[in-house]
């Protein structure tokens, strides 16, 4: 087997010990980045284009719930998101699936599953947990909230992430190296978006899809 890049994105250095160990029993050879935070995930998709798969807790410094995953799916496309979380409910694997991710890890998992499971994802299957068994999003206006927030650009994904950590516009500014205009600017196409009229109601919007993992 050709050698493989994996990005292991996780905030704790023991499960990201973990993670490792998984992958370094899949056939052939393999170089592993590890990132802490979201900021340094992103930048590891960056600098390694060629990246084969990116495992991805959802639960990261500098980002809110699944706004990290929406953000790295528009901005790197073609980098297969297998979200990594100690939330494994139907619900919340069904709306990370829906809003991109190529397969979905419990943290409760064994090594040999974990590694199962991206080797799924390597063939191009979706991996879940056993125990998941797919269907539909229940309510509609979940359904219709999750298309919307679809049609977010990766920097507007960032920007209502922020919002819902409560960062005010020049805090976002300082965050991502730019003006506080472009930030009213994204704040306003957030708000077109998500057909809301003010950034309280974008943040409840978001809240909505991460009601799930509050548990």
């Amino acid at each position: 087997m050709a050698a493989s890049t994996f990005i292991i994105a996780d905030d704790h250095p023991l499960f990201r010990g973990a993670l490792r160990q998984a992958v370094t029993g899949i056939d052939g050879t393999q170089t592993i980045i590890e990132a802490g935070d979201f900021e340094a995930a992103r930048q590891a998709a960056a600098e390694h284009s060629d990246a084969d798969l990116m495992l991805l807790d959802l639960a990261m410094p500098g980002v809110s719930g699944f706004s990290g995953l929406m953000s790295l799916r528009a901005e790197f496309a073609s980098l297969p998101l297998v979200i990594v979380s100690a939330t494994d409910d139907a619900v919340t694997i069904r709306r990370a699936l829906e809003l991109g991710a190529s397969g979905f890890i419990s943290k409760s998992a064994g090594i040999d599953e974990i590694r199962s499971s991206i080797q799924s994802v390597l063939e191009g299957d979706i991996a879940t947990p056993a125990s998941y068994q797919g269907g539909q999003e229940t309510d509609p206006d979940v359904a219709d909230l999750i298309n919307r927030l679809r049609t977010l650009t990766p920097q507007q994904s960032r920007v209502l992430g922020m919002l819902g950590e409560g960062l005010l516009n020049k805090q976002i500014a300082y965050e991502l190296g730019v003006s506080e205009a472009t930030i009213k600017a994204h704040v306003s196409a957030i708000l077109l978006k998500l057909k809301v009229d003010s950034r309280t109601q974008a943040v409840i919007q978001l809240g909505k899809i991460n009601m799930a993992m509050v548990a």
